[in-house]
């Protein structure tokens, strides 16, 4: 359970990756991490005892969050942590509804993924996470996170017009 979690997070991050050297990015870098270790520490503080902290560059998302891990956001203890929590959310963090266009690019990437040998591949709903291991069964077998990676680098142009920022490498 632990590796699909990390293995997710490396295929989210090498979509989403985009880096900067301008003391400009560093500087909002570090207020987005500081803000988003803020929440981490507020969702813990609050119940959700397994919350992870957000990674070096501060991105801290609710499907990186859930993706792969035991934690549900329908509990009753979620629910607190999050309205006790709410002023310290990063942007970002839920996430959105994708629009028409992005949702066309989010199938196109689901058929990508199932086209280079990600079958079970879900097409996702317009406010459901892109990459959901939880609903790809071969994404916990030996190879499977393997093969989900080398999937999603050939559908980088989809994921990316379907809202995932970064160059994608």
């Amino acid at each position: 359970m632990r590796r699909t979690m990390v293995a997710a997070l490396a295929l989210v991050t090498a979509l989403g990756a985009g880096c900067s050297g301008t003391p400009e990015a560093t500087d909002t870098a570090d207020s987005t991490r500081d803000k988003a270790m803020k929440f981490s520490q507020c969702m813990r503080d609050n119940g959700v005892t397994d919350f992870p902290d957000p990674d070096p560059s501060g991105e801290l998302t609710v499907d990186g969050v859930l993706n792969g891990t035991s934690l549900d956001p329908n509990t009753a203890t979620w629910k607190k942590a999050i309205e006790a929590c709410r002023d310290l959310q990063p942007a970002g963090f839920t996430g959105h509804q994708r629009n028409a266009e992005e949702q066309k690019a989010a199938l196109q990437f689901a058929r990508c993924m199932r086209d280079n040998g990600i079958r079970d591949f879900p097409d996702p709903a317009p406010d459901s996470p892109l990459i959901d291991t939880n609903r790809i069964p071969s994404a916990n077998t030996a190879d499977g996170m393997n093969a989900l990676n080398a999937a999603g680098k050939k559908c980088g142009e989809y994921a990316r017009a379907a809202g995932v920022s970064g160059d994608g490498s």
